[in-house]
C-alpha cells in the first residue's frame, strides 16, 4: 500500500474518534521494521489517548495490512516542542511560547498573532514581524517562565 493512501485512511480513521494524525512513518530500526502513528488534538494527548487510539488502531491496520513483511506498529503523540507544520497549526499556537528559525536568525517569544503571511513574535515586550516564506522552521518550546 502506498504509504500517501495509507496516511489518508488512518487520518480518517483518527478523526473518526476525535484524534488528528500528526505524522506518520515507516521506519527500520535494526532489524524491525516500525509503522509509528503520532496523534494529536487540540487540548494535547495524554497517556489515556495512546492507549485507546492504539486498542483501536490495531485491529484497523492488521485489517488494511499495510506492510507486507512483519512489523511493529507504535502510536506516540509528537511532544511537547512538535514542530508547527501547517498554517492551521500556526494559527493554533497563537498565545504560546515558539522557537522560531530563519536563514539569519534563531527567535524564541509568544507568538501574538499569525496571518498566513506575517509571524509576529512578542521577544521581551518587543513586537517581532517576521515574513512566513523567511520560516525554515517553527515549532512550540516549553514555557519555563510561567509559574503553575
Amino acid at each position: 500500500m502506498k504509504l500517501s493512501r495509507l496516511k489518508n485512511e488512518v487520518d480518517s480513521f483518527l478523526k473518526s474518534m476525535g484524534y488528528n494524525l500528526y505524522n506518520l512513518e515507516i521506519v527500520k530500526e535494526n532489524k524491525d521494521k516500525i509503522l509509528r502513528i503520532y496523534i494529536d488534538k487540540p487540548e494535547g494527548v495524554v497517556i489515556d489517548d495512546i492507549v485507546l487510539a492504539t486498542k483501536k488502531l490495531n485491529p484497523f491496520i492488521d485489517e488494511l495490512d499495510p506492510i507486507e513483511d512483519a512489523y511493529m506498529m507504535e502510536v506516540s503523540s509528537p511532544g511537547a516542542e512538535r514542530e508547527l507544520r501547517t498554517k492551521e497549526a500556526i494559527e493554533h499556537a497563537i498565545g504560546r511560547l515558539v522557537y522560531l528559525e530563519t536563514f539569519t536568525q534563531k527567535l524564541e517569544g509568544d507568538l501574538v498573532a499569525f496571518d498566513s503571511d506575517m509571524l509576529t513574535l512578542s521577544i521581551k515586550n518587543k513586537k517581532n514581524k517576521i515574513n512566513y516564506i523567511d520560516v525554515n522552521l517553527v515549532r512550540l518550546a516549553i514555557d519555563f517562565r510561567r509559574k503553575k
